[in-house]
């Protein structure tokens, strides 16, 4: 039975658990992986295998050895290992030793694609649904995700409010603000938690103080194994991927979507109702301009009690006059 990844480092402890009974071959291949996780990660068997001198039938006992059913379950491993480990400047380094210039589009449009099947594979539905059950029920809803989580966080928390009631994105400028945001949350709310590697301690800290204090908690992350799952009863797993120092949050975004949608069909009559006044707001505060649908005309009117100006070939008169 292959073993889970459970933790970051697992990879590494295993191969030096194994150590002392590898053969001479695979004791090579351990030293390169535990030095060169960051090129081994993309290398195939038989190119690994190349690299370091041995067979690739010698790599993918090693694979075995340590515990994985075959070569795809080991490199699936030291993507989780990568994946946490690696800092930005690494990232754009490794990043470069992948994909050249004419190749950028269509391999990051490519990736992202793939990112969105996969999530589609794995993700829980009765997780899903439960997301949906909870969000629903929750007398407070917040909503929490720091730096590059941030705009999915707003994202989401702009089309809860059309739909809820006691929305909160929590501002995260500093870990006590965070707490100060949280000091009422209760049993009776929900904290959404959106956090991917490298994961964020303010999102974690979060997460722990509004499930100290019983409150609901979901999260989305990229895997069972996220720490973010540590505090939270709902998983939503959406796979994301770095290219360069960038994450692609695309993945995540349509879970989020799926989300809203599903929300909506809830509450379709509710969220009519919203709608309806707030297209009577905006038409009366003129939010949207215009000029999106129709094109400007010749002559613009500025009304009010005292004044009525046009613009118009140059003219401008007063009511008075």
């Amino acid at each position: 039975m292959e073993t889970a990844e459970n933790t970051t480092n697992e990879l590494i402890v295993k191969i030096e658990e194994k150590y002392v009974k590898m053969s001479k071959g695979q004791r090579r291949l351990a030293d390169y992986v535990r030095g060169n996780y960051d090129k081994a990660v993309f290398l195939t068997a038989a190119k690994l295998g190349e690299t370091v001198g041995v067979s690739e039938s010698t790599v993918v006992r090693f694979a075995i050895q340590l515990g994985y059913k075959g070569y795809p379950g080991f490199q699936k491993a030291l993507e989780e290992l990568v994946r946490n480990k690696l800092n930005s400047i690494q990232r754009m380094e490794v990043t470069y030793g992948r994909i050249s210039q004419s190749e950028i589009l269509g391999t990051v449009l490519q990736s992202d694609i793939e990112k969105i099947k996969q999530t589609l594979s794995v993700i829980d539905h009765k997780a899903f649904d439960l997301a949906i059950d909870t969000i629903l029920s929750a007398k407070r809803i917040y909503v929490v995700g720091i730096r590059s989580c941030a705009p999915l966080a707003s994202f989401f928390g702009f089309y809860l409010n059309l739909i809820c009631e006691n929305v909160t994105v929590v501002d995260t400028n500093s870990s006590s603000e965070i707490f100060e945001q949280l000091i009422r949350i209760s049993e009776e709310d929900v904290i959404i938690g959106i956090s991917f590697p490298r994961y964020s301690m303010r999102t974690l800290k979060a997460l722990e103080f509004a499930s100290n204090r019983k409150a609901k908690v979901i999260t989305l992350t990229d895997s069972i194994h996220s720490p973010m799952n540590l505090y939270s009863s709902c998983n939503l797993i959406a796979r994301s991927d770095m290219a360069s120092i960038v994450d692609s949050l695309v993945a995540p975004l349509s879970v989020i979507n799926a989300l809203v949608v599903a929300l909506c069909m809830k509450k379709q009559n509710e969220v009519v109702t919203t709608l309806e006044t707030l297209e009577k707001i905006w038409g009366e505060y003129q939010v949207y301009s215009g000029d999106e649908l129709n094109p400007v005309s010749g002559d613009f009117t500025v009304k009010d009690s005292n004044i009525s100006s046009s613009f118009a070939d140059g003219k401008k008169g007063r009511k008075d006059e």
